[in-house]
């Protein structure tokens, strides 16, 4: 059976559980994933380690062992712009396929307080999960690096 647990500014994961989150996410994103150091600041910026908005870390267990993670933050903005931002998601790669993508995503949204927004690659085959649940793709992403 899947159990979840909810990390956020309140309730703060220990140093040992932060780092298996983040090797979790590091692991099993794959081709698209990012640095630790990228992942790490998502992390502390939903747990308000410094100065943002929050956010929260959903994570699931199967027999003792991490089998997916979702880290969401929060923007501080509302309607033009959605309140959360699904930064990661992950399932443990040996246990896709078995629906614990798709109860993280149903908790997700049922965690969040107002609309979700999440970038994916066209390729990502998780792309068909979010249709799924209900996201729908309304912008083509742009971007201008300095």
């Amino acid at each position: 059976m899947v159990e979840t647990k909810v990390f956020n500014s309140t309730s703060k994961p220990s140093l040992k559980e932060k780092e298996s989150i983040i090797n979790f996410l590091f692991e099993n994103l794959q081709e698209y994933g990012d640095p630790k150091s990228d992942i790490e600041k998502c992390i502390d910026y939903a747990l308000e380690e410094g100065p943002s908005f929050g956010g929260f870390i959903l994570v699931s267990f199967f027999e003792n062992g991490i089998s997916g993670v979702v880290a969401v933050n929060q923007t501080g903005m509302k309607d033009y712009i959605p309140e959360n931002i699904l930064v990661y998601i992950a399932t443990h790669k040996n246990m896709r396929g078995k629906g614990i993508g798709k109860l993280l995503m149903k908790k997700t949204i049922d965690l969040a307080q107002g609309s979700i927004a999440l970038h994916v690659e066209p390729e990502n085959p998780a792309r068909f999960l979010y249709e799924k649940v209900g996201f729908s793709s309304k912008y083509i992403e742009m971007r201008f690096k300095k």
